[in-house]
């Protein structure tokens, strides 16, 4: 029984239909079967399909007698399907790469639900390509599954068949089947969404939803779309037949009238002359469908009084005055901000007339982000060894907390930050400044970058579209022509951003100031900030921190930590950070799985914690200078190298051991491989060839370069003589913290051995 059976009816596609099966069978899972019916279409589509069924065993070619339309082609489908889950892709769609490996995942996360719900980019004739702009109801944080009220938002997603993936035993048990009809996905996918059990969200594109220049059946204008007010009878039928969804009565009327409302004010939809029958029959249903007593939300209020009194002329005339309003509107924002623009820049410019302030720096890190990282360290350097320097930062109002006593608060944008960056000599960032920014001469910029890159970075990534993610390279290079020095921590790190950023800045390799504090910190240091996250004593504190996934727009999710949490038992406690693109948890602060995404130093969170999880996050470079066991996740390694791409394969040289599954990841922590002789072993090779330079005093020696005009810095600590400071779990026994099952039939010392295999 394969796991999926894909459906697919063709009419009249036979230019798309090649590429749509295409993406089918080249998906990285290849558990499935294609079911590819032919709706009795007229030009090529049935031999098309025969010719994929002769060379490839799991295409199932359905030829029907006659055209029954869309929703019975599905059904045709439907009835032959064996796989556990039904998926729907209309013929002129496809699949995006790997999306049904992101499917089976994600069902399998979640415990098989009734439905999962993915995302979609409308993809244009032009190239163009539009994600779903209602894709924050499928965020993956939260409980999962979940039942249709937990999360009711999932009803203002496009209500088609083909976003969802549903278990074929729910479906079967239920009786749903698609009715004849343009608008067939309405009376399937509302039943199916309230009747199902469990729901569960996954936020990845998955399908490119093609947008046809001409031919699109919904933009066609004909009278076929008065289908609409049967299909709203039959949902509505469903209801009465199920009194135990009487709740989403008034939800389900709302949505009608709303889509009523975008069928008879689009201009490709109705024929000339059929309006106002059209607003008549919406009427009838208005008044037919009606909950009394329901309050209707404000912004749709003028919809539903004009649809409910057949307003058809009223109707009109506000369509053009809203219209005309949001013209206005648009052009009067567009002078205001470009007045202020415009003042800015004259003010900029004046400022650039004025003389350069020897003694002031300006520091930024992350885009406007808080006091941290590379720049922190160097903005609190600068004042320690150079108080002449008169130092600011660079943040959004909101993040101003984090910024301690001493700089000056800038709010980007505003006429301070454009005076700072005409007159002041030191200009410091881990990302880059305003792209308005004319280097002066005399300035000194210094590009302190964002750690050693395992992934791709800099012009790398014109070859990786996922990542780059329209990343203008042009303005890359701009910035790369301001810069003045660039830190660096190794000779990788060197050689790299010398060959993706081309340029006649000079190369400081100091090691990042960002990771002195990891060498001077003491107990008493790591005691206060293990007690300030509430870690107990004698406890083992992981830090979870996975990579940034440019390709996704929420965490990637592969562990269940609370599972983790429960396995390895009261002696473990898991501080899971998020990557700050995200503005979203990894997980819920639950017991002994602690969220710490909004901590402001990752640095504190590395010093409080025992071990690092992590699988291509760059923080593995830097916790490493901890000298404290780092195990690498990489259960996703072939689909982040062919997104981002890779410097060097991570599982050929680890800094510790590698687990390539969850329960692998728990074996390695429960039998104690995390902190092996084999995975310090790793660790110390991966030390001495990635963190030559970093001894505590990389801040230091940049200060007395850039600043100081110093040639004889301080020598650099050999590695073999460094302290870092230990870590609490060190002084706990080495017996194996926690105990779970051995795998069925395995034998205790073969499952060693395979484990010591993966260090």
């Amino acid at each position: 029984m394969p796991r999926f059976s894909v459906i697919v009816p063709a009419y009249q596609v036979q230019a798309y239909l090649h590429e749509c099966l295409e993406s089918v069978l080249s998906q990285s899972c290849p558990d499935l079967e294609l079911i590819v019916v032919d709706d009795c279409s007229p030009d090529a589509c049935g031999a098309i399909i025969d010719e994929f069924a002769a060379r490839d065993a799991r295409v199932l070619p359905v030829h029907l007698p006659e055209n029954v339309g869309l929703g019975r082609a599905r059904n045709a489908g439907v009835a032959r399907a064996s796989g556990d889950y039904l998926l729907f892709l209309d013929s002129d769609d496809t699949l995006t790469p790997d999306a049904l490996r992101a499917v089976a995942d994600r069902l399998k996360e979640t415990g098989d639900p009734d439905v999962l719900v993915f995302d979609y980019a409308r993809t244009y004739w032009t190239g163009e390509a539009v994600r779903n702009q209602a894709a924050l109801q499928l965020t993956e944080q939260g409980p999962a599954p979940f039942r249709l009220e937990d999360r009711p938002g999932l009803l203002r997603l496009l209500m088609v068949a083909w976003n969802k993936a549903y278990r074929r035993e729910f479906v079967e048990q239920e009786g749903f089947a698609f009715p004849p009809g343009l608008y067939e996905d309405t009376p399937w996918t509302y039943p199916v969404l309230m009747t199902a059990e469990s729901i569960a969200t996954l936020d990845r594109v998955c399908v490119h939803y093609r947008q046809r220049r001409l031919g699109s059946i919904l933009r066609t204008t004909s009278e076929r779309h008065f289908d609409v007010f049967e299909q709203y009878d039959r949902v509505f039928a469903f209801l009465e037949e199920r009194p135990e969804l009487a709740q989403w009565r008034p939800v389900l009327f709302r949505r009608m009238v709303h889509h009523l409302g975008i069928v008879y004010s689009r201009r490709d939809r109705l024929p000339k002359g059929s309006r106002a029958d059209f607003l008549r029959r919406a009427r009838a249903h208005y008044r037919r469908y009606r909950t009394p007593g329901v309050p209707v939300p404000l912004r749709a209020r003028v919809q539903h009084v004009l649809i409910r009194f057949g307003l058809h002329h009223t109707y009109r005339t506000l369509q053009l005055a809203s219209a005309l309003h949001r013209r206005v509107s648009r052009r009067t924002g567009k002078l205001l901000r470009g007045l202020r623009t415009a003042a800015l820049r004259g003010h900029y410019r004046v400022q650039r007339c004025l003389p350069l302030r020897a003694d002031r720096a300006v520091f930024a890190a992350d885009d406007g982000r808080g006091h941290g990282c590379d720049p922190g360290a160097l903005e609190t350097a600068f004042r320690e060894l150079a108080p002449h320097i008169r130092t600011a930062w660079v943040a959004r109002p909101e993040h101003h907390h984090t910024i301690p006593p001493g700089p000056r608060r800038l709010v980007p944008g505003s006429a301070a930050y454009w005076t700072a960056l005409a007159r002041s000599r030191y200009l410091v960032s881990n990302t880059g400044f305003d792209p308005g920014l004319a280097k002066r001469r005399g300035q000194v910029l210094v590009q302190t970058g964002q750690g050693t890159p395992l992934g791709h970075i800099g012009l790398d990534l014109q070859e990786r579209p996922a990542a780059a993610r329209g990343r203008d390279f042009a303005r890359l290079l701009r910035d790369v022509d301001r810069w003045d020095y660039v830190l660096s921590a190794n000779r990788h790190t060197t050689l790299t951003h010398e060959r993706v950023h081309p340029g006649r800045y000079t190369t400081l390799e100091y090691g990042h100031p960002r990771n002195d504090v990891l060498l001077t910190a003491g107990p008493a240091d790591v005691s206060r900030l293990r007690a300030s996250l509430g870690i107990p004593e004698g406890t083992v504190a992981i830090l979870y921190a996975p990579a940034h996934r440019d390709y996704r727009r929420s965490p990637y999710r592969s562990l269940d930590l609370q599972r983790i949490a429960r396995r390895l038992g009261p002696r473990f406690v898991v501080l899971a950070r998020g990557h700050h693109a995200y503005d979203a948890p990894l997980t819920t602060s639950c017991g002994r799985v602690v969220d710490v995404s909004d901590h402001p130093s990752v640095q504190s969170l590395c010093l409080a914690s025992d071990a690092l999880v992590t699988d291509y996050a760059s923080l593995m470079f830097d916790y490493a200078n901890l000298d404290r066991p780092i195990v690498i996740h990489t259960d996703d390694w072939e689909a982040y190298d062919a997104a981002r791409g890779t410097y060097f394969d991570l599982r050929a040289f680890p800094p510790g051991a590698i687990a390539r599954g969850e329960d692998e990841l728990i074996d390695i922590f429960a039998t104690g491989h995390w902190r092996g002789s084999r995975s310090a072993q790793l660790r110390a090779a991966f030390r001495e060839r990635f963190c030559p330079h970093d001894d505590g005093r990389a801040a230091e020696r940049v200060v007395r370069r850039v600043v100081l005009g110093e040639t004889e810095l301080p020598p650099v600590v050999p590695l073999g003589e460094r302290r870092p400071v230990p870590s609490a779990a060190s002084a706990l026994t080495r017996e194996p913290l926690a105990t779970v099952p051995h795998p069925a039939g395995a034998h205790p010392a073969a499952h060693a051995a395979a484990l010591t295999d993966h260090l």
